[in-house]
């Protein structure tokens, strides 16, 4: 009778495996069908509420029926355990893996044995990331991989290449971001750069300066010193 059992439920499984992967599919054709923006729909899948299903086109998300009567863009609310479901999910859908990161395509700065690291994306005509640059000084032992992210004006790029391809980067870096002095104007290779806005992109990082930790935690905007040392202890457990 175990063996039995145990063949009907793998049987049923199988069984409602095929029917879950039908129902996404009629879902996806329908909705293609009926609103042709949404032709790169890269998965579909239930949520916690019967019935709502999750659809997904690259990391923007939308809701809908089971038979794509109803689209809904907005954000889906746990109200018992008081999560924000839409928010949890483009967080896991826009991590960013620190191992994975293009190191060299960022300026290393070592803060004392430099032992914990920390990749920040920053752009030098950002107010924030000044601020943020300041309170840095005060984190010892922290090597840091800045990402040069110049998405506020055209002089932010130039600002970057300057930075890019000066002698001394991380000088140059400092010297704008902390003592306001604008690095010379130079040329060279800064296709670091434009690689630099593409991985933002892909990730969805909209703002400067957005933190991240080797524990691939993402902080976005400009925080203490304090708060710096708090998320690169935890990341090091």
């Amino acid at each position: 009778m175990k063996l039995i059992s145990s063949a009907l439920l793998a049987a049923a499984a199988l069984t409602f495996g095929f029917a879950a992967h039908a129902q996404d599919a009629n879902l996806k054709k329908t909705l293609i069908e009926r609103i042709p923006q949404l032709e790169k729909i890269d998965e579909i899948r239930s949520t916690p509420m019967p019935g709502l299903y999750e659809v997904r086109v690259g990391t923007d998300l939308f809701y809908s029926d089971a038979k794509g009567n109803y689209l809904i863009q907005g954000e889906l609310i746990d109200t018992k355990a008081r999560r924000n479901l839409t928010e949890d999910r483009i967080t896991k859908l826009t991590e960013v893996q620190f191992k994975d990161l293009p190191l060299q395509d960022a300026i290393t700065i070592v803060h004392g044995k430099g032992e914990r690291k920390i990749a920040v994306f920053e752009d030098p005509n950002c107010g924030y990331c000044k601020r943020f640059e300041k309170d840095m000084q005060k984190v010892d032992n922290v090597t840091v991989y800045l990402f040069l992210y110049p998405i506020l004006s055209p002089d932010s790029a130039e600002k970057s290449r300057n930075i890019w391809c000066a002698k001394d980067k991380a000088a140059a870096w400092h010297d704008m971001m902390l003592r306001d002095k604008a690095p010379a104007s130079v040329s060279c290779d800064v296709t670091a750069l434009q690689r630099n806005l593409a991985l933002g992109k892909k990730h969805k990082i909209t703002g400067t300066p957005t933190l991240i930790f080797e524990d691939n935690s993402r902080v976005p905007g400009a925080i203490s010193s304090a708060e710096v040392e708090k998320h690169l202890n935890a990341a090091k457990r």
